[in-house]
């Protein structure tokens, strides 16, 4: 593992930034697979800027997202399809065909996985997986379990993602129990990983990730098995290692 430690969030953003910079000049048609939630919007805008300032070019790159709500349509601006596209993708110049996110409301789930995880064989496999980390460990949203699905699936959230995930909705009754979400198979077979964290919050799942024992009770423990992962974390969330 390649540790990163930077000052602050805004450093950490930079930083994610110049990473998937540099990975898409040297590829441009880089396969990329996206977290959404708060730590990497600093990120994206970064990227946004670089962009804008003629410094990277999206138009032949590949970007699948990670995971989705169930029950939210793409309109919901809970949705992490909305997320992706108002975030990120509506400000770049990614072509829309070359943009892939899972269906959360979709009639058949098991197709839907199934042509994702297919969809993603198709584009060579993911070049750079980009992560976020739960409190829990939890990866996309590969929840600690008994065992791990490596395929594209249904999961059920646990208590503590739906917790952690209520502040952005009205109450926690409104937050979704189940999502769909790229299986570690494909995570792990990413030729590049960047796992991003920030805050003191994620000191304890930072530093299990980095020096706890392997176990599916722990998701992000499975990347000491990587040959190529990138952490990069504040000092915040370095404050237990």
């Amino acid at each position: 593992m390649n540790l990163i430690i930077v000052k602050d969030y805004q450093e950490l953003s930079q930083a994610a930034a110049d990473l998937v910079a540099r990975e898409i000049i040297a590829k441009p048609d880089t396969v990329l697979c996206l977290p959404t939630g708060e730590t990497p919007i600093g990120m994206y805008r970064e990227l946004i800027q670089k962009y804008q300032r003629g410094e990277i070019d999206f138009s032949e790159a590949v970007a699948f997202s990670l995971d989705e709500y169930c029950s939210l349509s793409p309109e919901h601006p809970q949705s992490y399809y909305y997320y992706m596209q108002h975030t990120f993708f509506r400000h770049i110049n990614i072509k829309a065909e070359n943009i892939y996110l899972l269906n959360g409301i979709t009639q058949d789930i098991v197709a839907e996985c199934e042509n994702y995880d297919k969809q993603i064989l198709e584009n060579g496999g993911i070049d750079l997986q980009i992560l976020g980390i739960g409190n829990n460990g939890h990866l996309g949203f590969n929840e600690p379990a008994i065992s791990l699905n490596s395929k594209t699936h249904l999961v059920n959230l646990s208590d503590d993602t739906i917790h952690a995930n209520s502040r952005f909705f009205k109450n926690i009754e409104e937050v979704p129990t189940k999502a769909l979400t790229v299986g570690m198979g494909a995570i792990m077979k990413a030729t590049k990983i960047m796992l991003l964290a920030s805050g003191e919050k994620k000191t304890a799942a930072i530093n299990k990730t980095i020096n706890g024992l392997i176990s599916t009770r722990s998701p992000s423990t499975f990347l000491q098995l990587h040959p190529d992962v990138t952490i990069i974390i504040d000092k915040d969330a370095a404050s237990k290692l």
